[in-house]
């Protein structure tokens, strides 16, 4: 039995999720920021292991406390989308600098891409690459659970910006459309801020795509 909560921290609000696999106590953060003991309250709380932080871009208020993560869970793996690898060490273009006045830089263990198929704590998690909010944005999808982990890519009834480096608007419009908007309707979106949704939702009701 899996138990997934959602956490929001961070300095611009940003939804952190935990799926722990009960089974096994083992666990996976989707996202890391914002202070480690409220971050990992449920992790923590249930005596689990962290094995692995799914990063879905590679802006600052999505990757700040890695390595503080990193500490405290010295074997965990750090994935990300391969073409935001490079954002990760450039505090210019994963925006800390300019929205912190701090230098953020993190390391990845792993990267992923468009259309990978990676397995953790007894789930198939399939990566899609949806560019357009940064240069390699990752959606994680869980068949199994029926969820969506999406970053800033789509949400309830709006979507990402793209006025950031390496952002570009068509782009993100486009590749929502075709690799995310045909998943099953019924998919839960859990989305980097704001509240869930689910993507038939977003199909019938969202301005950019009716």
């Amino acid at each position: 039995m899996y138990k997934m909560t959602c956490r929001t921290l961070g300095p611009v609000a940003t939804n952190c999720y935990t799926i722990i696999n009960e089974d096994t106590n083992e666990a996976i953060l989707v996202d890391a920021t914002g202070r480690t003991d409220s971050l990992l309250a449920a992790i923590n709380d249930a005596g689990a292991k962290l094995v692995a932080v799914l990063l879905t871009h590679a802006h600052f208020d999505h990757i700040d406390a890695v390595e503080k993560v990193r500490e405290l869970f010295p074997d965990v793996q750090v994935y990300i989308g391969i073409n935001d690898e490079r954002l990760l060490g450039n505090p210019n273009l994963n925006l800390s600098l300019g929205f912190m006045g701090e230098s953020v830089s993190v390391r990845a263990d792993k990267t992923v891409s468009d259309g990978e198929e990676i397995e953790l704590i007894g789930l198939k998690i399939r990566c899609i690459e949806v560019p357009g909010h940064t240069i390699g944005g990752m959606c994680y999808y869980i068949e199994s659970l029926g969820t969506l982990f999406d970053g800033d890519t789509l949400f309830h009834s709006s979507i990402g910006r793209s006025d950031f480096p390496t952002g570009n608007g068509e782009d993100l419009i486009k590749n929502i459309k075709e690799k995310l908007l045909v998943l099953p309707e019924e998919t839960q979106v859990f989305p980097g801020h704001d509240s869930e949704t689910t993507i038939g939702r977003e199909k019938m009701s969202n301005y950019y795509f009716i």
